[in-house]
């Protein structure tokens, strides 16, 4: 792949990384992680650059995700050997990102889903604009929540992270902000400027001070559906959630029909896995998340429906995944626990 996909220079004291494939909304290919995870090493040793600022090429987002189309074979012949190095080097680096020793900003525009989660909100600083759509959209192609984003998802005020996992629902700047996925919300006419303030700092310690004088705390609209939200989405099993909402949407509550539409059109072996690694995952500190995120994804990539979701959401567009099994009664509770068990052939994530 060509080295412009990654875009790197030295500004001021900001060493800046530019994700550059802006027709893909810069969805990160295999080679892009290794640049990216390049450059991170240079900027680190490099005394003149006192913090790190990620963006995204165009003006639609920072990023839409990982290049699933890139994993489809790999998923439609269950080839874990040739899908998990994409996966293992992607989340080794999402754990740098969450270490990382200098301010690590990331500029969080437009659409941030999935794998652009990943290499934001690890991040020590992350600034959601008036523009941004974050989502973790996983179960609706098969699979659920990985790069780390179910640590944050379980940290989230009461059920506010489960309502993103379960619907892969695309929050606002503001609504990131409240789930703890974003610092600051900065208009997006404003940001420009805020990066040629961060290219004068003198010292790592003058980041958050640049980041606070920028900051205008927008409304949310989780927030204020919170009351129903955490009711619904608090209950134990996705059956019981299902049930909640609608009874919430029964009421004419305009996002919880859209959420029931979601919750009915996902995977129902994603749904429950997601909802799962949720709640395991309120025990675990970020690398250990990742250590689970790599044993589910690579037994999503062993069964059936990671691949009939890439083929019906990404491939086909026909957008009717026939997902197996159908139904919610038929995902058990010890089909949902071999999620997390170890992968035959494939090494645990070991991390520093």
């Amino acid at each position: 792949m060509s080295q412009d996909e990654i875009l790197t220079s030295v500004e001021g004291s900001l060493g800046v990384i530019t994700l550059n494939r802006p027709k893909a909304v810069n969805a990160l290919t295999h080679d892009m992680i290794g640049q990216l995870d390049r450059a991170l090493t240079e900027f680190e040793s490099n005394d003149d650059v006192h913090a790190v600022l990620v963006q995204g090429a165009g003006d639609r987002g920072l990023c839409s995700g990982g290049d699933v189309v890139s994993i489809h074979d790999n998923a439609v012949n269950n080839d874990l050997q040739a899908a998990v190095p994409f996966f293992r080097e992607e989340y080794t680096l999402n754990n740098r990102i969450y270490n990382y020793p200098k301010p690590y900003i990331a500029i969080m525009n437009g659409l941030v889903l999935g794998g652009g989660v990943g290499i934001s909100s690890p991040g020590s600083h992350r600034v959601a604009t008036d523009s941004t759509k974050l989502g973790m959209p996983e179960v609706g192609i098969g699979f659920s929540p990985d790069v780390g984003g179910v640590y944050f998802l379980a940290n989230a005020p009461e059920s506010v992270g489960k309502y993103m996992a379960l619907t892969g629902s695309h929050v606002s700047g503001p609504d990131a902000v409240y789930a703890g996925m974003a610092d600051v919300h900065v208009p997006d006419d404003h940001v420009n400027a805020l990066i040629e303030r961060l290219q004068t700092i003198t010292d790592p310690g003058q980041v958050d001070e640049a980041l606070a004088d920028f900051d205008q705390p927008g409304g949310s609209l989780l927030s204020t559906e919170s009351p129903w939200i955490n009711y619904a989405f608090g209950s134990e099993t996705v059956e019981e959630i299902i049930s909640g909402v609608q009874s919430i949407a029964d009421q004419d509550n305009e996002m919880a029909k859209k959420a029931l539409k979601a919750l009915q059109r996902h995977s129902p072996t994603g749904l429950k896995v997601a909802l799962e690694a949720i709640n395991r995952a309120k025990d675990l500190n970020f690398a250990e998340v990742l250590v689970q995120d790599l044993r589910t994804t690579m037994h999503a990539v062993e069964g059936d429906d990671l691949a009939e979701g890439i083929r019906a959401q990404i491939i086909d567009k026909d957008r009717n995944p026939q997902w197996n099994p159908a139904h919610l009664s038929d995902v058990t509770d010890t089909a949902v626990a071999a999620f997390f068990e170890p992968v035959d052939g494939v090494e645990d994530l070991a991390l520093n």
